[in-house]
């Protein structure tokens, strides 16, 4: 099993930018697609994007298509996630997950990080 931990989070103002990382232990993370998600209070845990294990294939959720890139260094064992134009309701914990494949679907993933806090003020 996949051991993942996110960092990079914090405070940022309203058209900012802030850099994700997700730093993998236990298995090389070329063996896996991955996800970022993000869940804000009181709310359901949302699709953010997802990359393939070879890094070639990326998909992104509508409310952050054009904005945020996720990326993959697999020689480094971490996936990132450049989020740029960051808007107030981007505010959520941030977390990635591994998979077997590409997916929108929590379901779609079996290893999680802990997760860490954005916070974009306007």
């Amino acid at each position: 099993q996949v051991q993942l931990v996110e960092s990079g989070g914090g405070l940022a103002q309203a058209g900012g930018s802030l850099r994700l990382s997700c730093a993998a232990s236990g298995r090389t993370l070329s063996y896996y697609a991955m996800g970022w998600f993000r869940q804000a209070p009181g709310k359901e845990r949302e699709f953010v994007a997802t990359i393939n294990w070879s890094g070639t294939s990326t998909q992104y959720g509508d409310s952050v298509k054009g904005r945020f890139t996720i990326s993959r260094d697999n020689a480094k064992n971490t996936v990132y996630l450049q989020m740029n134009s960051l808007k107030p309701e981007d505010t959520a914990v941030y977390y990635c997950a591994a998979g077997h494949s590409m997916e929108v679907r929590t379901s779609g993933f079996h290893s999680w990080g802990q997760g860490t806090q954005v916070t974009v003020s306007s």
